[in-house]
């Protein structure tokens, strides 16, 4: 009889402390934590949340960078059905302060370094969570004692992730146990190589944990039993240094791998532990390709394309689509990973023949739960089970998804998701400006680089440095425009909306899509 798959955090804490006690379950800066030893820690965690009122359907918050003591929070909080919500560490004080807001988080625990940030944040708010520092949680998990408690079950909320919203606010994306884990055994059940994990391997975590791609390594990590090497932020020394470490697996973004196989210690690091190298947040440019493939040859690439509402990867390009000569299939996002379901469709919902563009929609037991308390941006992005990309895509005759646009209008820096609505809300209060509108354009290093194109008010001179300098004040670094355009007058179709393609398209003449 076939065993029940485990879908909680809670059934693989237990099974990796009875499988492999002495497997390492976390490692940051050289310390290290078993399973063994992480299941009896988790307990005093589960004893520290339950002391401080927490328990299921509850939010908590972490506002700071990786850390070992995030995961150990996250995993033992979601054994508790408490969903973690971690926020990302160069966001503004008033983005953080919605997020808190929004979230109704009842403890929010601060990273080091960071303490400044999260009081000015709070001090926005009309009701803050309790604040606890990092040593403060560390010792108030020493002075706890383990008792029992209900596990949280397959449906049970246990990650909130915030997305950049479309209209100024982030959303808060749900997940559940059952979306974490539960593609791992149909991609298991495939054959595929790379879904089969041995005792022996490491995952590098040093893509932001408030993204879906830090996180989830840490998911996949403890979903195979495999050691997680944390590293607080990504530098291209701590990647060349955990090669080193022998992992076997990352995840990044192509800007970042260029960091890191045109750095000098690239041709003098030891990579022949490594398996495979998954990047995503944009297409790898096949310069890159080739550099990369000399550098690390014996890696596998692997390009995954997911969102945070569908709780990572939905769609992969494999190691043997990947050629140094270049193909037309380099160009796609790779097509279904076992368990999800892939289609296009027109505006009219009907599903479109292949090769025709429209919006593409995923069917995934890993789509979110919903957004947090935003029912109708819920019903209208998950119809049916089927969720919304907002990608504009056209599908081959074999399954392999190629990326045209986006149906809205967001840029990808860096793999960091900017939404001009924002942007665009922060600028208009400058007081030299009467209109703003913000577009991504084509960009080396990061795919694509904030653009802000403005009308002054009459008699006004906009002065460039004055509008970087007052969005900074305003929102998160990687949101603030790299350039400002000033223009006479902003392009409109007939009902008055404005053009951004009409603003876009001078810079991305020439090019096969209008994404980088």
């Amino acid at each position: 009889m076939t065993a029940e798959p485990k879908l909680s955090f809670d059934q693989f804490i237990r099974h990796w402390a009875k499988e492999r006690p002495d497997g390492v379950a976390l490692e940051q800066d050289g310390e290290v934590l078993t399973f063994g030893e992480f299941e009896a820690r988790s307990g005093q965690i589960v004893a520290m949340l339950q002391a401080h009122g927490v328990g299921k359907g509850d939010r908590i918050a972490w506002l700071g960078k990786n850390a070992r003591l995030y995961f150990e929070i996250f995993y033992s909080a979601a054994r508790l059905g408490v969903a973690t919500v971690p926020i990302g560490w160069r966001l503004a004080a008033p983005e953080i302060a919605y997020i808190l807001g929004d979230t109704g988080a009842k403890l929010l625990f601060v990273g080091e370094g960071l303490e400044e940030l999260a009081a000015r944040s709070c001090d926005q708010m009309d009701q803050a969570p309790e604040v606890i520092s990092t040593a403060a949680a560390q010792a108030a998990i020493a002075a706890a004692s383990a008792s029992d408690f209900e596990p949280a079950g397959p449906d049970d909320a246990v990650l909130q992730l915030y997305t950049s919203g479309t209209t100024g606010n982030p959303k808060g994306a749900v997940l559940t146990n059952r979306n974490l884990f539960s593609l791992r055994l149909p991609s298991e059940e495939a054959g595929q190589p790379w879904s089969h994990f041995t005792e022996d391997e490491a995952i590098l975590v040093c893509m932001p944990c408030a993204h879906i791609g830090g996180t989830g390594l840490g998911i996949m990590a403890m979903g195979s039993g495999i050691r997680a090497i944390v590293q607080a932020e990504f530098t291209p020394d701590g990647v060349l240094d955990a090669f080193e470490q022998g992992i076997t697996r990352l995840f990044i973004v192509p800007a970042a791998l260029q960091m890191v196989v045109q750095h000098p210690r690239a041709k003098f690091t030891d990579m022949s532990a490594i398996k495979y190298v998954m990047y995503g947040a944009a297409p790898i440019p096949l310069d890159l390709l080739r550099e990369a493939v000399k550098t690390i040859p014996d890696a596998g690439f692997i390009q995954c394309y997911g969102m945070t509402e569908t709780t990572g990867t939905i769609a992969i390009l494999p190691p043997d689509d990947h050629d140094l000569e270049g193909n037309q299939r380099m160009k796609s996002a790779g097509r279904a990973v076992p368990g999800a379901e892939l289609k296009v469709i027109g505006e009219d919902g009907e599903e479109l023949p292949r090769g025709e563009v429209g919006e593409l929609l995923c069917k995934s037991p890993s789509n979110m739960a919903c957004y947090w308390n935003l029912p109708e941006a819920t019903e209208s992005s998950l119809v049916d089970g089927w969720m919304h990309t907002g990608d504009a895509a056209y599908m081959d005759e074999d399954g392999y998804v190629f990326i045209q646009d986006r149906m809205k209008d967001m840029i990808i820096s860096g793999g960091e998701n900017v939404y001009p609505a924002q942007v665009e809300s922060a600028i208009y209060g400058h007081p030299a400006i009467a209109e703003v509108a913000v577009i991504g354009v084509p960009d080396d290093t990061w795919g694509e680089a904030v653009k802000a194109c403005v009308v002054a008010k009459p008699g006004q001179e906009i002065d460039e440095g004055s509008i970087i300098a007052w969005t900074k004040e305003r929102l998160a670094g990687f949101k603030v425009p790299k350039s400002i355009d000033v223009i006479d007058a902003m392009p409109r179709n007939a009902s008055g909306k404005i053009l951004r393609k009409d603003l876009r398209a001078p810079y991305w003449e020439g090019r096969e899509r209008q994404v980088n």
